[in-house]
């Protein structure tokens, strides 16, 4: 409604299935207003679309269909940082759980060793190390929402400056570092050619006794068989993998039988209400556009080369 109160609005949805059906009436398109499900433009088919000046999509990966855009000059907004909040919220409620041993207290509840349970260590909310691996936008919200409790921060990211690590108020330091002092590793670099299989048997079992690793990010940067390894040998580690690689894990993979890993089936982006707030991003940002105004979200070529 709010779109059709601004726009000229074409009173159809068009997608890779019906977009033939369609293409003669779209001549005269000048804006897209997208989401999940955004088709990937052929040439012939952009031709179809010659006005066409901007795309606003309100959802956050556009690995699928950006270059197609991009390459031609059509400014497309991404509503990426919005989308960033629900799985920075997600890490930030299993860090304060891990913290307080919840998963592993748990796990040893269920088996009956209720001594176990009780007289394992818990570090609590207070002084004790945090990784992050990447500080895009995710992994910077989550920073900053770890502000609130007193914990330090360390940090892995190629791309970190000195003056932002400043701002962030975290202390940079390398993979093996980060991995060896973190009491939880918090996984959030993207899914580029460069980040996959980096994270191997070394790393891991190099993590503190009873140390926590969320995945949040992508399952392909996990040497999967390493990281199994180090969990069958070290039953004090915690694996919290909301992505894996293949997703999900084929049938037989031992990730759904080892006890110290919790998959969750990839539920920390938006969901159910929360798609509101992505609308929301790029109506604004569509407002602001017509404005004369800069784009907060554009995804530029150099922005998506470091797009997951």
């Amino acid at each position: 409604e709010r779109i059709a109160a601004l726009t000229d609005l074409y009173p159809h949805v068009v997608h890779a299935g019906n977009f033939d059906e369609h293409a003669a009436k779209l001549a005269d398109i000048e804006v897209i207003f997208a989401t999940w499900g955004m088709m990937n433009f052929t040439a012939a088919q952009r031709a179809k679309l010659p006005k066409l000046k901007a795309v606003f999509y309100a959802a956050g990966n556009v690995k699928a269909f950006a270059p197609s855009l991009i390459e031609h000059g059509i400014p497309l907004m991404s509503a990426w940082a919005i989308n960033a909040v629900p799985p920075a919220e997600m890490c930030l409620s299993q860090i304060l759980l891990s913290l307080r041993g919840y998963f592993r207290t748990v796990r040893q509840y269920r088996e009956h060793k209720i001594f176990d349970a009780k007289r394992y260590w818990r570090p609590g909310v207070q002084d004790e190390v945090i990784g992050l691996i990447g500080l895009g936008y995710i992994g910077s919200l989550l920073r900053k929402k770890l502000r609130d409790y007193p914990l330090k921060v360390i940090a892995h990211d190629p791309f970190l400056t000195r003056e932002r690590a400043a701002e962030l108020d975290v202390t940079p330091v390398s993979l093996e570092e980060l991995f060896a002092k973190a009491y939880i590793v918090s996984n959030h670099i993207p899914d580029l050619e460069n980040t996959r299989n980096v994270l191997d048997k070394k790393l891991f079992a190099s993590m503190r006794d009873g140390a926590t690793f969320i995945n949040t990010g992508r399952g392909a940067q996990v040497v999967e068989a390493d990281m199994i390894a180090v969990l069958k040998a070290r039953p004090d580690l915690t694996a919290l993998l909301d992505v894996t690689w293949p997703e999900p894990p084929p049938p037989d993979s031992e990730l759904w039988r080892l006890p110290n890993v919790v998959i969750s089936p990839h539920i920390g982006g938006t969901t159910g209400h929360e798609v509101t707030r992505l609308a929301d991003c790029a109506i604004e940002e569509f407002e602001a556009w017509q404005a004369g105004k800069t784009l907060r979200y554009e995804v530029t070529r150099d922005i998506f080369k470091t797009m997951g």
